[in-house]
């Protein structure tokens, strides 16, 4: 191969900006980055983050209220599934018990986006 001056293919180049088509949009974004609430339970933000551990992988979800940019709910799963954010939002529920409709803003993933959610 070297005499004839061949190499193997090692990667494809991805060119900047371009990933096949228009990103999925589950649901509108009425956050619009407003992110001072006028009181309690009006505005909850949640996401998930990842934790090393010595036996592998936790993930964390966490609901936060941008009133007092307390945590109001989490929960945490060896596995990043949509019950990981579920039992999250149950939690803040479960522990706020608003009477009102709440806004809750997250990302498009797959656990935000999935049937349950």
């Amino acid at each position: 191969m070297r005499s004839e001056g061949l190499r193997s293919q090692t990667g494809y180049r991805r060119r900047p900006g371009h990933y096949n088509g228009k990103p999925a949009v589950v649901s509108p974004n009425h956050l619009d980055r407003q992110f001072d609430a006028p009181a309690p339970n009006v505005a909850w933000v949640t996401d998930i983050t990842y934790i090393r551990t010595y036996e592998g992988w936790l993930y964390l979800a966490v609901v936060i209220d941008l009133f007092s940019r307390q945590v109001v709910g989490w929960s945490m799963k060896p596995r990043m599934t949509s019950d990981l954010a579920l039992d999250a939002l149950l939690a803040a529920v479960w522990r706020r018990k608003p009477s009102g409709q709440v806004m809750v803003h997250s990302d498009q993933g797959s656990q935000f986006s999935s049937s349950d959610w």
